[in-house]
Order: structure tokens, then sequence, then C-alpha cells
């Protein structure tokens, strides 16, 4: 490992003293909250046995008395900074997909970006009565019944000042601004053109793409007269793309287990490639070997000429699947597992930070943040120790400020709160409604928007 210019200490010589400094200063406590997890477990099996018959106010007092239930805390927030548009300013899916199948992780990462076409075509979305099914030979039936459906959906997002999408001939530029020819002659334009039309590729007088966006999604129509189904529209079209899973999370706790040293080695494995943009997979499907790779960035000209891009691939999280128990993928000195949530908090610090990359690493947070998914934790004490555990790495890197957004799984479009300086909780009720309140704080839109603002 080289030493980076921004962090002249983490490198090959410094990385595993430094890991086992880390363990020595955080293992017992990790050790200690998990004892504390034992003591209240035993606390509350005693009290069932003792207490056959559940009185409910009883047993609520009994939670308090062993600390299990705290007092609700007076109102709080926790900001944060450096939080990426996917998740603090749009609103779209989110995928989940195991992480230990290389093949499936890649799909899920490319899945930011989906032709509507083929989602109308082989899905069941168009089924009404006299609308052909998909069949295994291209059906031209139904893929008229796509296009229409297409043009619809064109009008109802992006309507013309006149006429109708369906009657479009011709999409250019003239001067910065988007034109439409129609069937009948007629030219028009955008019903709200500064409101929708962000860039396009191609020239400005046959452009190979035209790029809208609409309720902070981006739509890319693609025009090319020369392929098979653009040379039978009247416009050209040959698809429309959609900004669709805008995040994922690499699972290694639901869709699969990953448990054993194999396994973890296997999923930290794929999760580096995914980072440093160089994982890939042999394909097979029908009768055809292809290699798989994550998407690049898409490249744009914005109206006024000016170059800018949008990420090809979803916003990657990566969960912990039980961030204070021990796995045995690594042993301390001792020869003990180490606890799951501080040995993914060193490598996620190490690895993860694109910004020391090179420039054709693939890059997952703009804003430099990492995004780690912490499920199944119990009480403020051990949600608020796991961000504290990042504070020996900032203390290393004084240049690397706290990056590390902790959150909720639960929580399809989550917002993190960040690892920083130690902040204590306020005392609530042990459990994962606890857990989300602690992390799920208002986000900061510090990200600059990556297309020009509308």
């Amino acid at each position: 490992m080289k030493s980076c210019p921004a962090h002249p200490k983490l490198d090959s010589a410094a990385l595993l003293p430094g890991f086992a400094a880390l363990l020595a200063e955080f293992t017992p406590q990790n050790r200690a909250l998990l004892a504390e997890r034992d003591r209240l477990q035993a606390a509350i099996d005693g009290w069932h046995r003792e207490h056959p018959d559940f009185d409910a106010a009883a047993y609520q007092a009994f939670l308090r008395e062993i600390g299990y239930l705290t007092d609700e805390p007076a109102p709080f927030a926790i900001e944060t900074a450096n939080v990426d548009r996917e998740l603090a300013e749009q609103a779209g899916p989110q995928l989940v997909v195991p992480i230990n199948n290389a093949r499936y992780a890649l799909n899920a990462a490319n899945a930011r970006w989906g032709s509507l076409y083929d989602a109308l075509y082989g899905t069941d979305a168009i089924n009404q009565p006299g609308v052909p099914a998909a069949g295994g030979a291209y059906n031209p039936d139904r893929g008229r019944a796509v296009i229409a459906f297409a043009r619809r959906f064109l009008d109802e997002s992006l309507p013309l000042a006149a006429g109708s999408h369906r009657d479009a001939v011709r999409y250019h530029l003239d001067s910065g601004s988007l034109k439409v020819s129609l069937a009948d002659g007629s030219e028009t334009t955008l019903k709200q053109p500064e409101k929708f039309f962000v860039g396009y590729n191609g020239s400005a007088d046959a452009p190979s793409s035209l790029l809208f966006l609409h309720n902070g999604l981006h739509i890319d129509i693609l025009i090319d007269p020369t392929s098979p189904i653009g040379g039978q529209d009247a416009a050209g079209i040959k698809d429309i793309v959609l900004e669709a899973a805008l995040s994922t999370i690499m699972d290694c706790e639901d869709s699969v287990a990953a448990v054993d040293g194999e396994d973890k080695a296997l999923v930290y494995r794929n999760w580096l490639g995914l980072m440093r943009g160089t994982l890939s997979e042999e394909v097979e499907k029908n009768g055809k070997t292809f290699t798989r790779r994550l998407n690049p960035d898409r490249e744009y000209t914005a109206p006024d000429g000016s170059r800018f891009s949008l990420p090809g691939r979803s916003l990657l999280l990566y969960p912990q699947r039980r961030p204070l128990d021990d796995h045995p993928a690594v042993l301390d000195a001792e020869g003990k597992e180490i606890p799951e949530g501080i040995s993914r908090l060193r490598d996620d610090r190490a690895d993860r930070n694109f910004r020391f990359l090179p420039a054709t690493a693939t890059k997952n947070s703009r804003s430099g943040s990492v995004y780690i998914v912490k499920p199944k934790m119990h009480g403020a004490e051990e949600v608020a120790f796991l961000p504290t555990a990042c504070l020996p790495l900032s203390r290393n890197s004084p240049a690397w400020p706290p990056i590390l957004k902790n959150g909720d799984g639960g929580r399809r479009t989550p917002h993190f709160a960040q690892s920083g300086p130690p902040v204590s909780p306020p005392p609530t009720a042990r459990g994962v409604y606890q857990h989300r309140l602690f992390l799920t704080a208002p986000a900061t839109k510090s990200t600059p928007p990556c297309t020009p603002a509308r």
C-alpha cells in the first residue's frame, strides 16, 4: 500500500499497528456493551419467569428500574454535512442486493439508469386488453404499444407548449433552446423549458440525447435514426432512459448471511472492487458470454455549452450485520475474534474515500462520505459507541474530515448522522426505534447539484 499524499500516516507500515491500537482501545468498550446486553436479557428473562401473569404497568416499571427504558429526551437536532443528493434531496427507489454475488451487485449498482422501453415491453405494465403479450420473438404490435405509452409519459412529464410528443418529427437546439418540430409543420418547445431541459449530447442540430429533470429525477431521450427502433420512429427516438435506483444497500445480513471468515473475505473483496471500480464478472446469457462491469458516469452538455456529468451508478451503502458481535475474519494479538463494527470502520476508512484515489477510479460518494447501515442496535450507549470508535482515525489524519455516516437500514429513504466529535445521544428507550431517532437527523443539502441549477 502506498502512502497517500493527504494522509502520510496511512501506509503499509502504519496500517496494522494502527489497527492493533484501535482494537486495544475500543474492544474493551465493545465487550462491556455486550455484557450489558447479557445483563439486561438475563434480568428480563428472570422477570418473565417470575411473572407468568403479564402486567404492562409493572413490566414498564421494571424495565425502567434495570435501565432498559429511560426518560424521554428534550428536543434535539443532529446536523449533517457532505450528504449526497441521493439521500438529502432526491426521492427514488433503493435496492437491497446480496454483495457476495458479484453479478447481482453489479446489476444493482448499474440500475441507476434503466430503459423505459425495455421495462414496458418485458413486464405487464401495459398488459391492458388488446395489447399483445411480449412472447419470444419481437412483437411489433407490442412495440408500438410501448412507444405510445412512452409518448403519453412524455406529454405528462414534459408537456409541450403546443401539440404532443407523439406528433414530434424532430428535436433540435436553437441558441441553447430546445425546439420540437411537429408533423403538421409547426414548431414548438417545452411548456416550461427553463424548468425541465438541462442538457444534451451530440450536435445542437441533431442531438443524440436530450436530458430533462422532472421531480428531481432525470429523463434521457436517446435519438438514433439509424438504429432498428429509431429508424421506425418519426423523431428517431430509440429509447427513453430513466434515472431509477438512486441507492443500493450491498447486503450481507438479510438476503445473504455472511458469517464465516471465508464469507467475510468474499464480501470485503467485492465491496473493495465496487469502491475501486474494478469489480467485474463473466456472465453467460442466451448462449453468449460477456464481462459485466460498473457503468461509467454519464456526460452531457448544458444549454449554455458547459459540460457536466451525472453518476452512472447507484450510491452504495454498506451494512454491518451485527456491529458489536465478533467475527472470525480477523483475529487480535491474543488470537480472539474481533468486533464486526470496529474492523469494518477501519476497512471503510482506509479504502472508501475516493477523493484520494486516481481520477480514473469509479466514484461512489461525490461528497466524499461513507454510508454505513447499522441494524440491531440496543440503546443510546451502543449508538454513541460506534461513531466514537472512528475518532482515532481522524486523529491520525487531521486533514481527513469526518465523513462516516451511520444510519438504520429500516428506512428506505434514510438520512444519516455524521461521525465526528463525540456526541452523547439523549437517553431514551432502547431498541431499533431509539436507533432511528438518534441517527435519522435532517441532512444538510451541501452537495452541489450534478446538473445546472433549475
